[in-house]
């Protein structure tokens, strides 16, 4: 497999050839190139990193540490963490940058590293070129032997970042106590599998049944988030002893609920029912999504009499848009929450503990709490690319087919019909093309996705 440098950081698979994978030199390279852009751009020395369980962190989080000891910069490492950890731990250190070892919900074979600038927040696309074009040349300086690094760990931030969220004023211990939730959790054995439980138990929550919480990095099923992947917690679920289920990525920047009676509450409405509790309490705001994301929310957003505004594809894009709208909550539809009131990051705890507040305070079970949003139904398809298929040339043909239609470009091409939409783009992670489709049915969503789909076999059929 390709190593895939984008917006999403340094990605591959551990092992085999140097640049066909995430290998040691691959590794030591771009800490080094990442490290000589901390110090030559915030002229600061210091790096925080933390990782989540897969079985490689170590290796990887070794390496990491000696290439910046050796450019002279000292590092604080958190060890087994969670992705919104280590952002929030960035700042609170002082530092110039952090690394996240994770390659978040990519099977246990992947690993990568995810770079923070000193705000704690991933770096823009333009800085992530420089950190890459540094790498390409390998224009390191390392330091003397008398000037190597510092090395410390901190495994005492985790719970610094739940004690934040615990003082949030919109997160209701009481009202959450009162309600003995029996809760289900699955961390698919990586680093939630402790933190979660952490969040639940200082919550107030009842019950709490481990399910795939050894952070042991041997990923109990395929680590991302879809229902396909969850029919463990589901059938737990079934038999009706709990209140409802929660499942995270590896890294815990991904949230997704699963219902009462071990039905999928939807990893897009993750976002659309913390939004909606933020805005209610909040006398409205506005509120940002990918164009990837349903439309549910800019509906609960209206309804609140806010504004809702669609950013392209990536965490980073998100959070840029919601810096330009002043947007109260945000975040991106596969059930990444990103709360400014406590930081500008995909953060599946403090998801957790706004969205158990919203429903201790609605009194609803969660089938009935999922009910009262707009219903749609996203249709998730991907197209594999090819060396000879130039995917910049198919989709602006796809805009010039539907130019009568309003089409956003800002990445790749978002067609909308009325309350329908179809967005395709390249994606940053993997080599395909994703094609979403949403609509008020699973049948209309799915009809819509494959007339796109033959639209774009016969352009490239007439192209090859």
């Amino acid at each position: 497999m390709a190593l895939i440098k984008s917006i999403s950081g340094i990605r591959g698979t551990i092992g085999g050839a140097a640049g066909d994978g995430l290998t040691p030199i691959d590794i030591v390279k771009y800490a080094a190139a990442f490290g000589t852009w901390v110090l030559t751009t915030t002229q600061n020395n210091t790096i925080v990193i933390g990782r989540d369980a897969r079985i490689s962190g170590e290796m990887v989080s070794r390496l990491v540490t000696a290439t910046l000891q050796g450019l002279g910069i000292d590092v604080v490492d958190l060890g087994l963490s969670t992705t919104p950890t280590v952002e929030m731990a960035v700042p609170a250190k002082k530092a110039g940058g952090g690394i996240i070892l994770t390659a978040s919900h990519n099977p246990k074979q992947w690993n990568a590293l995810k770079l923070l600038n000193d705000k704690g927040e991933f770096i823009s696309d333009e800085e992530g070129k420089k950190v890459l074009a540094l790498g390409d040349s390998e224009a390191f300086d390392f330091a003397p032997v008398t000037k190597l690094g510092q090395y410390s760990t901190d495994d005492t931030f985790l719970q610094e970042h739940i004690n934040t969220i615990l003082a949030l004023p919109l997160v209701d211990k009481a009202a959450i106590k009162a309600k003995n939730f029996r809760v289900v959790v699955d961390a698919v054995n990586s680093t939630g599998g402790f933190a979660v439980p952490m969040l639940l138990e200082q919550l107030g929550v009842e019950v709490i049944e481990k399910l795939f919480c050894e952070p042991t990095g041997d990923f109990a099923h395929n680590p991302e988030p879809l229902p396909e992947n969850l029919r463990d917690i589901a059938h737990v679920l079934e038999k009706g002893s709990f209140d409802l289920g929660i499942v995270v990525d590896p890294d815990v920047d991904r949230l997704a609920l699963v219902n009462e009676d071990g039905t999928m509450f939807g990893e897009e409405y993750t976002l659309v029912a913390v939004a909606d509790y933020v805005l209610q309490q909040n006398g409205g705001g506005n509120t940002v999504s990918n164009l990837s994301s349903t439309r549910a929310l800019r509906d609960v957003t209206e309804k609140h009499g806010g504004h809702y505004a669609a950013a392209a594809v990536g965490e980073v894009n998100v959070v840029t848009k919601m810096k330009e709208t002043n947007a109260v909550i945000g975040g991106e539809g596969n059930g990444g929450i990103i709360y400014p009131e406590l930081h500008y990051g995909r953060d599946s705890l403090v998801g957790i503990a706004l969205f158990l507040s919203h429903l201790a305070k609605t009194g609803l079970s969660m089938t009935q709490l999922r009910a009262s949003y707009p219903n749609y139904f996203i249709s998730k398809n991907k197209i594999e690319l090819t060396p000879e298929i130039n995917t910049d040339q198919v989709l602006e043909q796809m805009q010039q087919r539907y130019a009568k239609q309003p089409v956003n470009t800002i990445d790749g091409v978002k067609i909308e019909f009325d309350k329908e939409w179809v967005h395709l783009r390249k994606s940053n992670t993997e080599p395909i093309i994703r094609i979403y489709a949403e609509s008020d049915s699973n049948a209309t969503a799915d009809h819509l996705a494959n007339k796109i789909i033959a639209d774009i076999k016969e352009i490239i059929s007439v192209k090859s």
